[in-house]
């Protein structure tokens, strides 16, 4: 219900948890005061990483996650009769987690989904 740096945190570790995370990674966010506080900042430096922000007033920097919020709206958002805050949180995991990462095909990634897209550059790397 409000965007605040412990959602944020919680989001990240969250994130890093789940996630083979190394050091040298570098983590995009818009230029948000909680993605700007040195509570939020001190988090990502302890863990090896890299902040980048959008500069301000620029779209563009953001692309990525702009084309990400458009097609999460068409293919989702606007198809679902969303009533409650929990049917919110159900459209939203499921559209990211059951569709998106795992199925949805992008052209930028050689027309693979990013969970085939991320295996296949594990396997590389190993």
């Amino acid at each position: 219900t409000t965007m605040t740096n412990q959602l944020i945190m919680d989001a990240f570790k969250m994130a890093v948890t789940s996630r083979k995370v190394e050091p040298g990674l570098i983590l995009h966010s818009d230029r948000g005061v909680q993605y700007r506080s040195g509570e939020y900042q001190a988090l990502l430096l302890g863990a090896g990483i890299r902040p980048s922000m959008s500069r301000k007033g620029s779209c563009w920097d953001n692309a990525a996650m702009e084309s990400f919020f458009a097609r999460f709206k068409v293919e989702a958002l606007y198809a679902e009769d969303v009533r409650s805050k929990q049917e919110a949180y159900s459209c939203v995991f499921e559209y990211i987690e059951l569709f998106y990462n795992s199925h949805r095909r992008h052209s930028t990634l050689g027309y693979k989904s990013p969970r085939a897209y991320e295996e296949g550059h594990a396997r590389m790397c190993a």
